[in-house]
């Protein structure tokens, strides 16, 4: 029998090791929402806004959390009334509303991401530079995601233009980003950053094509 269509057996493994970890998570979200007082949707939410305290539209928070919209509603709703976060019309577009953490909502939704769960204790056991390693293919995972429209853009490094590739000589910290004005390592590359601005379509491509073969771009030279 031909079998040249099966998946490579290595994909299908990765994929079970991604779920595995998936149910982890998982687990880890229900404990935390739990002692929140929340639902596992509630607190994800609210750990989102916490890293836009500026605020999102109600669409793109169930974008990003991959939910239908009226349950986004239902959730939104619940934590309007817990007192966690307001809702308003967007001033830019009368018919989208935006979402914002209210300070006790922002405070939890803080706590909520950084909170400790097995999953972050099992990476605290890998060495720095399979941590580094494992972020380097998570940034590579994401990409690949986006440019395929499973996920909405992320705010990383490398889709920002303050970011440049390769900039300095110094192995532990070859980039630069140009908003601290400062070199920055692979340890440092953020996959959700405050202060990200999408670069310009052809200016990431540039920037990413340079980030993965270790040369710099030519517009890479740090600002000063």
């Amino acid at each position: 029998m031909d079998h040249a269509d099966d998946p490579d057996p290595v994909l299908i493994r990765l994929r079970e090791g991604f779920e595995r970890v998936a149910l982890v998570l998982r687990a880890d979200l229900w404990s935390a929402a739990g002692e929140a007082g929340l639902n596992p949707a509630q607190a994800q939410v609210l750990a989102l806004l916490a890293a836009r305290p500026a605020g999102l539209r109600a669409k793109l928070i169930a974008a990003h959390l991959a939910v239908s919209a009226p349950s986004m509603a239902d959730t939104l709703a619940a934590l309007e009334r817990k007192g966690f976060l307001t809702r308003a019309p967007d001033a830019a577009d009368a018919r989208a509303v935006i979402v914002r953490p209210t300070e006790e909502g922002c405070a939890l939704g803080r706590a909520l991401a950084s909170a400790t769960s097995q999953v972050m204790s099992a990476l605290a056991r890998l060495s720095p530079a399979e941590q580094a390693d494992l972020l380097l293919t998570q940034i590579k995972l994401i990409r690949t995601l986006q440019q395929a429209g499973a996920i909405p853009l992320q705010r990383m490094c490398v889709s920002c233009r303050h970011f440049r590739p390769n900039a300095h000589p110094d192995a532990a910290k070859p980039h630069h980003c140009a908003f601290v004005n400062a070199p920055i390592g692979t340890r440092d590359l953020r996959l959700d950053c405050g202060e990200h601005e999408a670069a310009d379509p052809d200016v990431q491509a540039a920037t990413w094509t340079s980030f993965a073969d270790g040369s710099p771009p030519l517009q890479a030279r740090p600002e000063t």
